[in-house]
């Protein structure tokens, strides 16, 4: 991930820290609007706290089993948990949905910054949007569960006695100098997606309708309109930053390349055209740091080698889990709830499919804690462990917070922290 994953709610909310105002109590809402729907008078300020103070309420109360079925699902992939978890999904999209396109009534209403802040990523919560059809609404959280399933489950397999998961390619593909089963690994893993383009198409489809019901072009215009600028305006900022990068990274492929080109040869790796992804040492040639020994400057650096050093010190998975605790306890944070030991997930269970991308969630909002990771006992990982708890501490800081406000102000700040 890194499908980031979240809690359910900050999954699908996009959320920031500010001040808020007090909210009323729900039960003195429903009449309060009730009132106000019958009279027709223009709507005030005071009817947008009520609106929020609602949503609040029904979005709490769903979040917590629809979030517990993720994990049940993420944690133990079967068509009961899919069930579930999809049924739940569909619930609380569609809850959203309607919140979404209700917010839209108070546009023209004078209200604070505060309100104002919280009735824009209300309408902004969603990042697949549901149509209004129930029956589309139903098919796309079904989508969402088989594919999410689909990549949790995946394996690639050589033959019929030889099938590898990906958690198994990944850690060949981390040290193995052996270019056609790197290509192999490459190519198998991709194999798993061949079943879930047709899937994809439709979800794309149907999530773009209920963007469209919300007021956007489609499901990227949605997506853009996140970062509190025009959607227009995110491709030209992001080319923006790019231009001051791109010089550095082109010396660095050159670099890389000629390094590479160098340990396997010309015919593997000409000096005219794009790196092999797959000879990177890492599945989504995403990090590479697998490769630092074949590519590293002729100049000495000391840079150690955690891989081995975390062998040599004898760490296992939750040894690993408690040293990257131990930084953030260091910057003066609060240890973990006990429940996190308890419920995490670091190692792939014997017997059963579960979705090993690590990701960090908070179930309840306030302090159930937990990571899911089908841990390897490499540098790599160790950095992954300490970006995951770079979340969990990010949702417990927020815990106080309005529901709106329980996450980040876009989603590239909790990847920064995480």
């Amino acid at each position: 991930m890194n499908l980031i994953q979240k809690s359910i709610i900050g999954g699908l909310v996009l959320t920031a820290c500010m001040a808020c105002s007090p909210v009323p109590s729900p039960s003195n809402v429903a009449a309060h609007n009730d009132a106000k729907s019958v009279s027709n008078a223009p709507l005030t300020v005071a009817d947008a706290r009520d609106f929020l103070a609602k949503v609040e309420a029904d979005i709490q109360k769903l979040s917590q089993p629809a979030a517990h079925a993720a994990w049940a699902y993420a944690t133990h992939i079967n068509y009961d948990t899919a069930k579930v978890n999809a049924y739940f999904s569909e619930q609380l999209s569609v809850l959203l949905a309607k919140y979404a396109v209700e917010a839209a009534k108070f546009n023209d209403v004078d209200v604070d910054a505060d309100i104002r802040r919280q009735l824009d990523l209300l309408k902004l919560s969603l990042e697949v949007a549901p149509p209004a059809d129930p029956v589309k609404a139903e098919r796309l959280a079904a989508i969402g569960s088989e594919l999410s399933g689909m990549y949790g489950a995946g394996k690639y397999c050589r033959d019929e006695q030889t099938c590898f998961s990906l958690v198994e390619m990944s850690a060949q593909m981390a040290t193995s100098q052996d270019p056609d089963l790197l290509l192999e690994f490459w190519e198998g893993w991709r194999e798993v997606s061949v079943p879930m383009r047709s899937l994809f198409v439709e979800q794309v489809a149907i999530a773009n309708e209920g963007a469209v019901e919300l007021g956007y072009a489609n499901t990227s215009e949605l997506w853009r309109s996140k970062y509190d600028m025009p959607a227009e305006d995110f491709p030209v900022e992001l080319d923006r930053l790019w231009g001051q990068v791109e010089p550095f990274y082109e010396a660095l492929q050159c670099h890389v390349r000629a390094k590479l080109s160098e340990h396997y040869g010309a015919d593997i790796v000409p000096l005219d055209q794009p790196i092999p992804a797959h000879l990177l040492g890492n599945m989504w040639a995403q990090s590479w740091g697998n490769v630092y020994d074949l590519v590293k400057p002729e100049q000495e650096m000391n840079v150690p080698n955690v891989t081995q050093a975390l062998a040599d010190q004898g760490y296992d998975e939750v040894k690993m889990v408690q040293q990257a605790e131990n930084f953030f306890s260091s910057l003066g944070f609060e240890p973990l709830p006990e429940t996190f030991w308890q419920r995490s997930m670091f190692q792939q269970p014997e017997g059963r499919d579960v979705q090993c991308h690590a990701s960090a969630w908070n179930l309840d909002d306030v302090d159930d804690l937990r990571i899911k990771m089908c841990i390897q006992k490499t540098g790599e990982e160790f950095n992954v462990i300490h970006h995951e708890l770079g979340h969990n501490y990010y949702q417990r800081a927020y815990n106080q917070q309005p529901m709106l406000y329980r996450g980040s102000a876009n989603d590239g700040f909790h990847e920064a922290i995480g």
